[in-house]
Parts: C-alpha cells; structure tokens; sequence
C-alpha cells in the first residue's frame, strides 16, 4: 500500500508539474525554441541590442534560443527571407517596400523612429557652421538611391532650396568618401552616427547634425517578421518582441552595460558608444507601435528611392496587431 501510494504520489506529482509548466510562461528549464534571427547591418547601435538579449538571458527568459546572423544590406536580408532562411529581422524602414515586391515577411513592429542614427559630418576645412551653409554644397553619400541619398536630398526640400539646392555626389564606402573629405573636395558626408563620432574625435571633422532634425516623423528600423512564421506561430513572435523590449528597456535603464555591450559588439569604442548613446536611445521605440505619419513618409520614400514603381498602400507594408508590446 506504501508503495503504491508513492508512486500515485509522484505521479500526479509529475501530472501537476506538468499543467503548471503548460500553463506558465516560458522559463530557462524549458526547452527553447530556436529562432533564427537577422540583423541588415552590423553597424547599428540599436541591432547591437540582440547580443544584449544573449548576454542577460532575456531570450532565454521567453523561451527563444537566439541564432544571430548578419547581412551587408536590407536587401540581403530579404533575399534570406524569400529563401526561407531566418525567421525574423532588424532591418530599415523603407525595407517594408519589399514586401509589396513578393518578399513572404511584413513589418510587425517599430524599432527605431527619427533617423538619429544617421549624421551629416563636414570637413574641419568646409567653412561650413550651420545647415544653412550647406546651400549650393556637396554632400557625399554611399550610392545612388540609397537611404544616405534621400536624406541629403531632404535637407534640401526641407529648407525649401529645390531639387538642385544641394548637390549629393555618390561615392561608395567611407574611405573614398573620408578622402575627398581631406582634400576639400567634399564638403560634407552622411555617415552612421557612430563613424561620424568617430570622425570628429580623429579630429577629421565635425558633427553638424543628425537627421532626426531634418525627417521627425520616421522608423529608421523596424521589426519583421516571416509571413509563415506570422501565420503559423504568431505566439512565437508575440514572444520575440516581449524579448525585444525586454533588451530595450535594459539599454534605457543599464547605460554603462549597455555602452560596453554596443562597444564589443560593434568593435568600437567605449568613448564612441557613450558619445552616441544619448542620441540612439532618443530614436528607439519602447512598445513598436507605428506612426502613420512616419508609414505615409516610407510609403513616399519607396518611389523616390526607386525601390517600388509606385507609392504603395500603407496597409500593405506591415501587419497589424502585434504592436503596443508590453513587457508588464
């Protein structure tokens, strides 16, 4: 009878834990559910945040076994979605337009909104002291048709100069750009706010601005999600952005961590993430809901950027419902 009861005993024991696990939320003793997650560049502040959630067991915290990859672009990146090889993505706004384009993944959440994260630089040698100096000046970005083009094109339209107000001069990586620079040619660069930083510190120049003054109502970064994983797990991703958050909130509440975390993973330094960690943390979003301000600016900017033909319908660059995120 003893013995019986024992094992009646544990094996309800063993029934009850169970229900309880079932029932409660996701913990480390779990098994975790790997997810497959992608950041479009490495040379982001805010993406930086992924190793965080690695290195405070934030993943883990909602039963996600993260696997990081990185891409050298947004288009990369949603190359890897169409070929169903990560799950969920850090990429840019105007990145949603691929979604129009056939690309199976959809936004599901804000990351980053005012593009703080982007700075205009000018030669220590410009002459140039104020946005109005830029006038009839030129300004290097990456490549044709890139996000660094339509923001130099911006502060144009914006102080009202017209489209030849500026002139923006494509000219590939930073060293070409950096080199122009010395020589006088190039007045004026857009370049991450970081690298910009970095720059003035090297005493190769100053920081005008950032272009959260120029563009106030944009989503520089933005949360995807793959449309299966949207539609056959939407838990899983309801879970990915709790994480996220979580990482959000500890890069707003843990300033010294979150500096020596940024500065490891995007080989930088320490002065440089601290000089940074103001503006980046002023641009990031803390509950991913979208500003539809913002979407009508991304909508615009696909044409212009030559990514859709045509000026899409908001509702079709993102999925509703997964966003205001709590983490309560």
């Amino acid at each position: 009878m003893d013995g019986f009861n024992r094992r009646s005993l544990m094996a309800l024991a063993l029934i009850a834990g169970a229900s309880i696990v079932l029932g409660a939320a996701p913990t480390q003793a779990q098994q975790l559910t790997k997810l497959r997650i992608a950041k479009s560049v490495t040379t982001s502040f805010p993406f930086a945040g992924l190793e965080i959630g690695v290195e405070q067991g934030i993943w883990k915290s909602e039963g996600i076994d993260a696997e990081i990859v990185s891409f050298a672009g947004d288009a990369r990146m949603q190359q890897a979605f169409a070929a169903g090889s990560i799950d969920v993505g850090l990429g840019s706004g105007p990145g949603m337009g691929y979604a129009i384009k056939g690309v199976p993944a959809h936004g599901v959440a804000a990351l980053a909104n005012k593009p703080e994260n982007m700075a205009l630089i000018v030669g220590k040698n410009s002459g140039i002291k104020t946005i109005n100096d830029l006038k009839g000046k030129r300004i290097g970005v990456t490549t044709a048709g890139s996000l660094t083009d339509w923001l130099a094109r911006k502060i144009s339209s914006e102080k009202g100069w017209g489209p030849d107000g500026v002139e923006v001069v494509p000219m590939g990586d930073m060293r070409t750009r950096l080199a122009a620079m010395e020589t006088g040619d190039l007045p004026a660069n857009v370049t991450a706010t970081e690298q910009a930083y970095e720059m003035q510190i090297n005493g190769q120049g100053t920081v005008l601005m950032t272009f959260g003054e120029i563009v106030p109502h944009f989503h520089t970064h933005v949360i995807f999600a793959h449309d299966n994983l949207i539609k056959n797990n939407p838990d899983l991703v309801k879970r990915f952005l709790r994480a996220w958050f979580k990482v959000a909130d500890y890069m707003k509440t843990d300033k010294e961590g979150t500096i020596k975390s940024v500065a490891r993973t995007m080989k930088l330094s320490d002065r440089v993430i601290r000089d940074a960690y103001d503006i980046e943390m002023g641009m990031m979003s803390f509950d991913g809901v979208f500003d539809q301000k913002a979407l009508v600016l991304i909508s615009e900017s696909l044409k212009e950027l030559g990514i859709l033909d045509t000026v899409p319908k908001i509702e079709d660059m993102y999925i509703k419902g997964f966003a205001p995120v709590s983490i309560k």
